[in-house]
């Protein structure tokens, strides 16, 4: 018997292609499925609820994730990612700095609980970070098999000085925006924040996926690019960015 992306907690945006929101802190997970590896897009806010979504996604796929996109160094979207063992791990290049040095890893620990995370699930979490093996500079096309292909793309600094983006190309595309959108609520800047550069970034995601793609915000529904546009000409007069 076949089983739905629906009835294993996945919303189905395209074939192959698809999102859950997490719950606690409804934060967006991706996954895109070709004939001969699987990528996962943001890996979750614990090694408790990694191993669920690696657990939920072979029983979609009836593969193992190969490939996992981390599209920000934030703990709700990088906690999980430890695991996927034996996973080609993506970032956007210099993340491993906001992953794996002393002090940013006690700032995310800090940060996780601040929000709720339960101290001894943060401090696993932290001890098993580590960077990812695959930085991306600029754009780096993934061949996952059956004709299915994902661009991961440079897209930052705007919510981090490390954002990465995630299209998939389609009938209609599908932009996996990390935090640099959110639906759910303005977008938050903290600080680790580039806010005069965060408008560039999402004329970069607009770039990428055009007028009618779909795009996936770390946090909230599924938009158009109207939703994007509006929302990258709030964080303009927000932060005073011209242009």
């Amino acid at each position: 018997m076949t089983v739905t992306w629906e009835e294993l907690g996945w919303e189905r945006l395209g074939p192959g292609v698809g999102r859950c929101r997490l719950p606690r802190w409804d934060c967006t997970v991706g996954l895109v499925a070709g004939e001969g590896a699987v990528l996962l897009i943001d890996a979750g806010s614990s090694l408790r609820e990694g191993a669920g979504l690696r657990a939920r996604a072979q029983a979609l796929t009836g593969r193992r994730v190969t490939h996992l996109a981390l599209t920000h160094p934030h703990f709700d979207h990088v906690f999980g990612a430890a695991a996927f063992a034996g996973a080609d791990v993506f970032g956007a290049v210099g993340v491993d700095t906001a992953l794996t040095g002393r002090h940013a890893r006690e700032e995310l620990r800090r940060d996780a609980v601040r929000h709720g995370l339960p101290e001894a699930d943060a401090s696993q979490a932290v001890r098993a970070l580590s960077a990812p093996g695959r930085p991306v500079a600029g754009e780096w096309t993934l061949d996952l098999g059956g004709g299915r292909q994902a661009l991961l793309a440079n897209v930052g600094p705007g919510h981090t000085a490390h954002d990465l983006a995630v299209l998939v190309p389609g009938e209609r595309e599908v932009v996996f925006c990390g935090d640099l959108v959110e639906e759910s609520g303005p977008p938050q800047a903290g600080p680790d924040a580039v806010p005069s550069r965060w408008p560039d970034a999402l004329d970069r995601l607009l770039a990428l996926g055009g007028e009618d793609a779909l795009y996936v915000p770390g946090h909230g529904a599924v938009v158009g690019a109207a939703f994007v546009r509006e929302q990258r000409d709030a964080l303009a007069a927000r932060f005073g960015v011209s242009g």
